[in-house]
């Protein structure tokens, strides 16, 4: 039996939750979970339908991209995966997407404004949209670099991504990641209604303005603030 039936169980788990949630078609996206003591992390497999994924088809990798275990070849977007884990120590789970309005503000090249409180509930500043990679990355480590176009993004922007667990690429599409890979699709979900609400509302009103500090600070703290009351608490 794999040491890693568990993680790949995880994985595995989290990876046919996108088809569930409208968040792929096709082969579209990919879910991996990381197992910090091992030093690897499970990512699906590169072009297998959803339909057709099985819990045993999930490939286990480290930190440099070596195959640990599995017989299929992973994610065409292993290194990014795995340049944010070495990276970000906080992280158990990430998850990539080309989730319809997401990409379409990714395409736009734009951050998500905070226009209303289902934002706020999540986090207090614009969702960012990375800058298109620079022709030289392209011609590259491409996948790897496309980690280090989201750690460039979050320096310039002063961000903390423990803080904001989320993130678009320019022309490309969005990120999420969490606490393991359930929180990072659940984040992905998150990402992509606000994305939704966000257009339509400038679809309304062109000039809508950005939800009030006050407002801001309401929703984020009842939920995530030291004396936050949403929920039913541990």
């Amino acid at each position: 039996m794999s040491i890693y039936k568990s993680l790949k169980l995880e994985c595995y788990t989290a990876n046919m939750q996108l088809p569930k949630l409208d968040l792929v078609v096709y082969t579209f996206g990919n879910v991996s979970a990381v197992d910090r003591e091992k030093g690897v992390f499970a990512i699906k497999p590169s072009g297998v339908p959803y339909e057709e994924l099985k819990v045993e088809d999930i490939v286990i990798v480290d930190f440099d991209n070596n195959i640990i275990e599995g017989n299929m070849r992973p994610s065409s977007d292993t290194k990014t995966h795995a340049f944010l884990y070495k990276h970000w120590k906080n992280i158990g789970g990430i998850c990539h997407t080309h989730s319809t309005y997401a990409v379409g503000w990714a395409q736009a090249q734009m951050d998500i404004p905070i226009f209303g409180t289902t934002h706020a509930d999540h986090l207090t500043v614009d969702i960012p949209c990375a800058p298109p990679m620079s022709d030289n990355l392209i011609q590259g480590d491409y996948e790897h670099n496309t980690g280090q176009q989201i750690l460039d993004a979050f320096s310039s922007k002063g961000l903390n991504s423990e803080e904001v667990e989320m993130v678009l690429i320019g022309n490309h599409g969005p990120f999420a990641w969490g606490k393991n890979a359930a929180k990072a699709v659940y984040n992905s979900k998150v990402m992509e209604e606000i994305a939704k609400m966000a257009f339509l509302t400038l679809q309304i009103n062109p000039n809508a303005p950005r939800l009030k500090e006050a407002l801001i600070k309401k929703h984020f703290e009842r939920k995530h603030g030291k004396d936050a009351y949403y929920g039913q608490g541990c």
